[in-house]
């Protein structure tokens, strides 16, 4: 089984590097803790395509499947963009073109970036509620990530609400979901491990940079090696969800606890390498490394995930 991808997707992921790397600099996603959701890089994801790419081509989408979106979703991780771009691109795009901008409790009970909602994805029982903003109440919360404002929903389901109670398409949700925060845990990894090569080349210490001496070096290759091993799982889940595979639900959560483990380890070699300032809110670390926090923890944390591998195997 080949699990590379063609010119095509790859130009699609890079095209999406370099326009976030435009308009999702450290600076907006520090803006977002205090509120200041920068509207301008979604409408241009959007002019993209990309909030369309699980989208049918006669619905007006790109027709793409989740392997191409799962490039998109790494680079949205790499630059810890504040979007719920998971929640409105991998989850509700499929199930309703147009929703826009939308929050959802299908990743856990608190409902990031509630207050920017242009939609709700909420989730009564086995069934998936789309609900306007205006027949929610929220309650907002404090969380690791500020940049994410989370709030606890509060609301009240409907027959005129109800967007499917089909349990196979809620649960092909879910591993959308959870496939999508596995790119992202993969994107946020990999920009916190260069973060830390590009600053133990330049900090020195005893008249050398510090990344010249063994003790980095080796911290950083483990960081490598995780990410190394993370990322085909993610890749070989993304082609599991889009083929429809058997072991579709066994291969995202082998995906999820991997890339959960892996951006967790990653971040500790990265505050280790950067010293005292690593634990500072002025350092950009700190958005990267408190967004794997609640990745990790977020759609099934990796216990969660690798239980439901072994109930796949019946272990």
């Amino acid at each position: 089984m080949f699990f590379g991808f063609d010119d095509d997707q790859l130009a699609f992921r890079d095209a999406v590097r370099d326009l976030l790397d435009k308009q999702c600099p450290p600076e907006s996603v520090r803006a977002a803790w205090s509120g200041d959701l920068d509207r301008g890089v979604w409408q241009a994801l959007d002019e993209m395509g990309v909030t369309a790419t699980l989208v049918p081509e006669p619905a007006g989408g790109l027709g793409l499947d989740e392997r191409s979106l799962v490039l998109v979703l790494e680079e949205s991780g790499r630059a810890a963009l504040p979007h719920p771009i998971v929640d409105s691109v991998a989850v509700a795009a499929p199930l309703r073109p147009g929703a826009g901008l939308v929050a959802s409790d299908l990743g856990g009970p608190n409902v990031p970036c509630a207050a920017d909602a242009d939609r709700f994805l909420l989730r009564d029982g086995e069934a998936l509620h789309l609900v306007e903003p205006g027949d929610v109440e929220l309650t907002p919360l404090e969380t690791v990530d500020g940049a994410r404002r989370a709030a606890r929903v509060t609301w009240q389901s409907s027959p005129g609400t109800l967007l499917t109670d089909d349990p196979a398409a809620v649960e092909l949700a879910f591993d959308r979901g959870a496939l999508g925060t596995a790119a992202q845990l993969v994107g946020l990894g990999q920009r916190m491990l260069d973060l830390t090569v590009a600053y133990v080349t330049q900090r020195e210490q005893f008249g050398q940079p510090v990344g010249a001496f063994q003790a980095v070096k080796h911290h950083l290759a483990n960081a490598l090696k995780d990410l190394a091993f993370a990322r085909p799982a993610v890749y070989r889940a993304a082609h599991s969800v889009a083929t429809g595979a058997d072991t579709r639900a066994r291969d995202v959560s082998m995906a999820k606890a991997m890339a959960s483990d892996a951006a967790r380890f990653v971040g500790r070699q990265a505050l280790q390498c950067h010293g005292a300032i690593g634990y500072t809110v002025e350092a950009d670390l700190h958005l990267y490394l408190k967004r794997s926090w609640a990745l990790a923890a977020a759609w099934g944390d990796a216990a969660w995930h690798r239980d439901r591998v072994g109930r796949a195997l019946g272990i």
